[in-house]
This record gives C-alpha cells, structure tokens and sequence, in this order.
C-alpha cells in the first residue's frame, strides 16, 4: 500500500533516484548535485509516497498553504507510473492547502496526465529564464 507524508529531510541519493528513473531528471540540472541539494532544501513542501518504505514518488513545491502551492517538481519512479501515485501526491498537497490553487509547468510528455485529472491550461503564465535580462 502507498503512503503519503510530509518529508522534511528526504535524502539527495532518493531525490536523485526518483528525478532519473521518472524521466525528470532530463530536465533538471542532475549534474550539479549542490544545485540539487538547494533545490530540495529550500523548497518548504516536499511530500514523498512511498510503497513498503521505498520512496516511489516526490512531489516538490513551495507554498504559502493559504493562497497558492506552486508544484516544482512531480516525479513518479517508472515502475509505478500509472497506478495513480501522482495523483495521490497532489491530492495530499491539496489536504495541506485547501484553499490554495495548484499551480505547475508540465514536463511535454505529462500534458495529458494533468488534463485527465482535471487541470486547466492557464493563457497568462509567464517566465523569464536564467540568462535573460529583465528589460
């Protein structure tokens, strides 16, 4: 059975492992393990699923628990993709936030997944990313 919890001091090796085996890690900087380290370190909601104590799923985000939860990262390791874990991590983020609107950038691939689950492209989402000038 797959539990969800709180982590407050998930180690870097099962970051690392989740964020590979996903399929995530090709979009996060994996070969900067301090880069990684801050990432996870400084992110104040971090939920981890875990099946017979195995860390199979992280959800990274950073929320003020009123208002908003920004969702970093959701990563789900290969073999449980599909059995509804990522859901089940978001669910819980939403326990922890009732009020707050989930927001995210989907990975190209994972489009469909969060369409299926209900959420809704938003037109207005901007970024500016590093490199870029703030003019």
């Amino acid at each position: 059975m797959v539990s969800y919890e709180i982590e407050k001091n998930l180690s870097l090796q099962d970051f690392i492992y989740v964020l590979t085996d996903s399929g995530l890690g090709e979009r996060r900087p994996m070969n900067d393990p301090e880069h990684l380290e801050r990432m996870l370190r400084n992110s104040n909601m971090v939920i981890v699923a875990r099946d017979s104590g195995q860390v199979v799923g992280v959800l990274r985000g950073l929320s003020d628990f009123s208002y908003r939860t920004f969702v970093a990262d959701l990563a789900v390791i290969s073999a449980k993709q599909g059995h509804g874990i990522g859901r089940g991590m978001l669910q819980f983020a939403r326990t922890l936030a009732p009020e707050a609107r989930l927001i995210l950038f989907s990975a190209e691939n994972a489009t469909g997944f969060y369409q299926k689950i209900g959420f809704h492209l938003h037109e207005r989402c901007y970024q500016l990313k590093v490199g870029e000038k703030l003019c």
